[in-house]
Formats: structure tokens, C-alpha cells, sequence
């Protein structure tokens, strides 16, 4: 019975920090304990979650271009359901309804860069066609790829490199399910700092009281500034920005800044200066406007964020190489159980337990024979030879950049996987048409092979957060990974026809739905099935960097993210980090500081659990029609002073909060 009480006190103090030699680190439901995880409750729930959230993500996407993170309001969710019926030991199962309905967020995310760009191009070329089979169809192998191909690695990102990274969305999401399980002393934290979070962010998504980010455009020197120089500095003044700063730490968030700054106050003025007079169009004949007519934004779109995409392409070649031999290893396991000789599983515990390598491998082969016959009979219109050269390319990129998604998202919860897929778009655009495919139908097979190899990337990142979050709390993997298939193949099929309704209802080039990320898709692929090149030199400038600043012992990737987000994303995960230094730093006393850093943790979480949420609920207003933000007073200048005011009470509460434990 002890250890029944002893189990939802709160996640172990090794939890977040790197174990020591010989050190074991023992989830809160026992590796030698049975415990509820999959049943009817979990997976109806789970399936109606998948269903809701890709809807609401879908439109929300293809109406703004970002994707909001599902898994922390499922989670809050959950533990609400569960707590209403009074269920017994539901940490398990909630895990699971989490897993299951997360597939929403990463198969939208997959589908929405890419896809509704077949209907933009469509409305040029009225010879192509786009069925809601081969959205499914991408949207669903895509999935069921990310998830055979991340299982593999599953033990390294978040077993052996336990500590090492900081997994900011899985720490949210932990704390929520944790708090809902235990109560008391724990929860009451994070709901506080979850409503004020959430009703800080709300305020600003509805109502617009003051603006979301604050620029140094507010006076006139700032104005000259950014139109002159091309220098500005931006920063998003959103609680659940500084919420994930603060779980990502001050070390990885100086290095992603670091990146952005190096872009946005070296790179973008320095580009200026040089080509000021000059029309930079070799790679995009849209661009008429001189650099220096360009605003810094406009210079960032253009030119500097493909900087970022090298460097994010070259720092991803660089890890696989460094994870060379995981990486053999994990293929090794599959050939050896393929043999029949690997017989080690009856010796793993529970919590250790995986899918077996020859479900894995059998799967993958299956997979990939599927997507062969889609690719031939459906988009390559039964071209034996572009079939083959697209689903190597296919299978390549997605399975060896499936690692570079995972580190991304274990170091700071963000995916680009819109800047790998725009690099598979070029790659695949450039290799199509050298193999003789060109015209609409390339333009129709880059854009679905696009889209498979972002809903694997995508689905691959989204997946190492939900296994994260087994490992800490203590689910079998083998079980999350199983029902992963469930939520995917739900989670495509509702994406699928949710574009179609939305594209019949509004059209993705009519404005009332933007599409931006899709737009930029069909804008880069189009000039290159016409023959025209890519930005090979940018992309070319960040490799280099990337490799300069492995040499230099700097992560890459951290820095090629900060170059590829943009800067008013990148400055609040600094001041959540300082904040972070800040609360840990201020006694002598080690205990006193550890216990602070855990009770900061705890707020961070609610703050991005209560963003998650009210943004689901601003988002669904908008799409019912309601619109209360004051569109004149965003654009005074007040509202950007009034939003620094408000942050830095935000701030206040935050390091006040943290640092009262006793």
C-alpha cells in the first residue's frame, strides 16, 4: 500500500537532470507493476480527441500558418474526463488518450505545408487533380513512416541521453497529467499560473487589449532604424513563450538566440549595405524590389531564412553521422530478429519494452512497398523509373533526418519541419526534372512526395514527446506505439476531408483562408519545374556555418533553428531562461534552489497549458465568426508599450511565484 501512496508524489528528483554513474532512474507507475493503460475508455477517448483537434488544427493552420501544439490540451483534457468519472489509477490511460489524439496536431502539420498547395496550383493548371485519397493516402504513409522509422531511436533520446535535453513540451505535458493524478500541493501551482497564463494570452488572441510583440519600430529612431539600417528587435510578449523558454534553459536558448540575432543584426543589414541597389532574383523571378527597398522582414523571407534551412539541412547530415552507429545498431537489431536470432526481449521490463525490430522492419518494408504502388499507379502515372528515383528519395530524407526532428524538438519543442520539407521540395523538384518529369505532373509528384516525407518528419518529432512522456511517467512503450497507428490513420482521414470542405467553402487563393506555408511551397516549386534554380548559395552559406560551428564546439542545430525561427519567437526563450538562471542562482543553499527550479517548472508548464488551451478556444471563436480585436489600436504604437508593461508584470509574478516554495 506504501507504495501505492508513494507513486503521485510527484515526478523523481533525478527526472530532469543527468544521472550519475550507476544511477537508475524509476518512473512513478513500478517497471514491475501492471497498471490500466489501454482499454475502451483510452482509445474512444483518444479517437474523439484525434478527430476534434484536427479539425480545430487544420483550419487554424491554413488560416494563419502556425499549427498550435495539441497534446498539452488534450492532456488537460484527459485528466479532466477522468477525474469527472472518478477513475482509479487513470495516469496510464490518460498517457495513452494523449498519445492517441497528439497524432491531430503532427499529421496537420505534415499535411498543411504542403498539400493545399496541389489546390493553389490547380486553380493555374486546371489540368491537374487532387482527391481526398491522395491526401489521406500521404497524409496517413507519411505517419505510419515518422513512427516505424523513430521506434529505433526511441531508448537513446529519451533513455540514454536522459538530462542532456531539456524536452520542453513533454515536461509541460507531464506536469499536467501529473498534477491531475495527485492534486494537492502540485496541481494548485499549475493551475494558477495555467489561468493566469492562459487568460494573459487570451486577452491578447480575443480581445487585443495590447499587442503580442513589442518592436523597437514603437518610436521614431526605432522606425528609421529598421527602414535605414535594417536593424529591429522584436520580442513576443505571449506567456506561453516565456513558459517554454524557461524549461528550455538559458544555455540552448542564448545558442538559438544567438542564431537569430547573428540573422537579424548581421546578416540582414550586412545585406543591405552590400547589395543595396541590386535585384537578388536568380532563384525567384516574383522578387522585383532592390534589397535595399526591402523591409528587414521581407530580406529575412526572401533570403536570410534560407540560410537557416542550410544550416538546419547541414547540422541534421552532421548528427547522422555523429549517430552513425545508433543508427547501424538499430538496423543490425532488425536484421539479426529478421534471422530469427534475437531473442532478448522476454528480458525487458516493462517499461523498456519497444515494438519488436521485426514488426519494425516488416512494417517499414510494407510501408514503403504501399507508397511504391501509390507513387506509380496514382502520381508518377506508371513511370517505372520516377517511382523509383522518388521513393528512394522518399525514404532517404525521411529516414535519415527522422533523428534531426527528434533533437529539435528534445532541444527546444519547436519542429522545422517546414524548412526540411521545403528542402525535400527542391532536392525532389531538381532530381524530377533531371529524370525528365516536369510541368504540372512534377509539380503534382514533388508536392505529394513533399508531403509524405513532412507528416514523417512532423509525426517523428510530435512521437519522441509522447514516448518522452512515457518514459518519465512509467507507460509501456511497446503500448503507445501500438495505438500511435490508431491516432494516425483517424487523425489523416479527418485532415483529408477537412481541406476539401474548406477548400470548396473558401478556396486556399480566395484570402479568406491564407495558406501561407503552402503558398511559399507552390511559389518555390513552380519557377523549378519551369527550369529555374534554387538559392544554392544560401543554402550553401549556412552548411558552411553549420560546420564552423561544430568545429567551434557550438550545436549546429540550436543555432540553424534560431536562424530559421523567427527573432520575436527566439528573444522570450532568453528571458525564460534568465528567469530560469535567475531563480536557481539566488541562495547558497542547493536544496533551496532545486526546489525552486522545480516549483519554476512547475508555473512554465501551466503557463504554456493554459496558452495551449485558450489558444484552441480564441481559434475557435474566430472560426465561429468572432472577432473582437481592435485592429486600430494594434496598430498604435501605445499597444506595443502597453504589452511591455504587461510582460514585465508577467515576469514579476513568474520570479516571485518560483521563488516562494516555503
Amino acid at each position: 500500500m506504501k507504495q501505492e501512496e508513494d507513486k503521485f508524489t510527484g515526478l523523481p528528483e533525478n527526472a530532469f537532470r543527468e544521472l550519475k554513474p550507476g544511477e537508475v532512474y524509476n518512473p512513478l507507475m513500478s517497471s514491475s507493476k501492471n497498471y490500466p493503460e489501454v482499454n475502451f475508455w483510452s482509445v474512444a477517448w483518444g479517437i474523439a480527441m484525434a478527430i476534434l483537434f484536427s479539425a480545430a488544427a487544420a483550419y487554424l493552420g491554413l488560416k494563419v500558418g502556425q499549427v498550435f501544439e495539441a497534446a498539452i490540451p488534450i492532456a488537460i483534457i484527459a485528466v479532466g474526463v477522468s477525474g469527472a468519472a472518478k477513475r482509479k489509477n487513470a495516469l496510464g490511460e490518460n498517457v495513452i488518450i494523449q498519445s492517441i489524439g497528439a497524432c491531430s496536431g503532427v499529421i496537420v502539420a505534415g499535411a498543411i505545408f504542403t498539400l493545399p498547395a496541389l489546390y493553389i496550383l490547380q486553380a493555374k493548371y486546371p489540368e491537374m487533380t487532387v482527391t481526398f485519397m491522395q491526401v489521406f493516402i500521404s497524409s496517413l504513409l507519411g505517419g505510419v513512416l515518422g513512427i516505424l522509422f523513430l521506434i529505433p531511436f526511441r531508448k537513446y533520446f529519451v533513455s540514454d541521453m536522459h538530462g542532456k535535453y531539456p524536452f520542453p513540451e513533454a515536461t509541460a505535458t507531464t506536469q499536467v497529467l501529473i498534477s491531475g493524478e495527485k492534486g494537492g500541493s502540485q496541481a494548485k501551482p499549475l493551475l494558477m499560473a495555467g489561468m493566469i497564463g492562459g487568460l494573459y494570452d487570451f486577452i491578447v488572441a480575443t480581445f487585443g487589449w495590447w499587442n503580442e510583440n513589442f518592436t523597437t519600430r514603437v518610436c521614431s529612431a526605432g522606425e528609421m532604424l529598421a527602414e535605414k539600417a535594417k536593424l529591429v528587435f522584436k520580442v513576443n510578449t505571449g506567456a506561453a513563450v516565456l513558459g517554454l523558454g524557461y524549461i528550455v534553459g538559458l544555455k540552448y536558448a542564448s545558442i538559438i538566440c544567438a542564431g537569430s540575432l547573428a540573422v537579424w543584426w548581421i546578416i540582414i543589414p550586412g545585406m543591405s549595405a552590400i547589395w543595396g541597389d541590386s535585384v537578388l532574383n536568380a532563384w525567384n523571378p516574383e522578387i522585383t524590389a532592390t534589397v535595399g527597398m526591402m523591409s528587414p522582414e521581407d530580406i529575412f523571407k526572401y533570403y536570410a531564412k534560407s540560410i537557416g534551412i542550410g544550416g538546419i539541412a547541414m547540422a541534421g547530415v552532421i548528427g547522422i553521422i555523429r549517430s552513425w552507429g545508433i543508427i547501424k545498431s538499430a538496423v543490425g537489431l532488425a536484421a539479426k530478429e529478421m534471422g530469427g536470432k534475437g531473442n532478448v526481449e522476454k528480458t525487458i521490463i516493462r517499461t523498456q519494452r519497444d515494438l519488436s525490430m521485426k514488426i519494425i522492419a516488416i512494417g517499414s518494408i510494407i510501408t514503403l512497398i504501399l507508397i511504391v504502388l501509390f507513387f506509380y499507379f496514382d502520381v508518377m502515372q506508371g513511370n517505372l523509373l520516377h517511382t523509383l528515383v522518388a521513393i528512394i528519395l522518399v525514404a532517404g530524407i525521411s529516414f535519415l533526418f527522422t533523428t534531426v526532428a527528434a533533437n529539435a524538438i528534445a532541444i527546444v519543442g519547436t519542429n522545422p519541419v517546414s524548412g526540411m520539407t521545403l528542402m525535400t521540395l527542391i532536392l525532389a523538384s531538381v532530381v524530377m526534372v533531371a529524370v525528365g518529369l516536369k510541368g504540372p505532373s512534377g509539380m503534382v509528384a514533388a508536392l505529394v512526395m513533399g508531403g509524405v516525407v513532412c507528416t514523417a518528419l512532423s509525426m517523428a518529432g510530435g512521437f519522441i514527446t509522447d514516448l518522452k512522456i512515457g518514459y518519465w511517467l512509467g507507460n509501456t512503450p511497446a503500448k503507445q506505439e501500438t495505438w500511435k497507428f490508431l491516432g494516425t490513420i483517424v487523425s489523416a482521414a479527418t485532415v483529408g476531408g477537412v481541406m476539401i470542405i474548406l477548400n470548396k467553402t473558401y478556396g486556399f487563393t480566395s484570402g479568406a483562408l491564407a495558406a501561407p506555408q503552402a503558398n511559399a511551397m507552390a511559389a518555390v516549386i513552380e519557377p523549378l519545374m519551369s527550369g529555374v534554380g534554387a538559392p544554392w548559395l544560401l543554402y550553401g552559406i549556412g552548411a558552411v556555418l553549420a560546420i564552423i560551428l561544430t568545429l567551434c564546439k557550438i550545436p549546429a542545430l540550436a543555432f540553424a533553428l534560431g536562424m530559421f525561427i523567427p527573432l520575436e519567437l527566439n528573444v522570450p526563450l532568453v528571458v525564460g531562461g534568465a528567469v530560469n538562471w535567475f531563480v536557481t542562482t539566488r541562495s547558497k543553499d542547493a536544496t533551496l534552489n532545486t526546489e525552486r527550479g522545480e516549483k519554476g517548472t512547475l508555473l512554465a508548464s501551466g503557463f504554456i497549458a493554459g496558452g495551449a488551451l485558450m489558444g484552441v478556444i480564441s481559434a475557435a471563436m474566430r472560426f465561429g465568426g468572432v472577432n473582437l480585436v481592435n485592429e486600430a489600436w494594434l496598430n498604435n504604437t501605445w499597444s506595443e508599450v502597453l504589452a511591455l508593461g504587461a510582460y514585465a508584470l508577467l515576469i514579476l509574478y513568474f520570479i516571485k511565484a518560483s521563488m516562494k516554495v516555503k
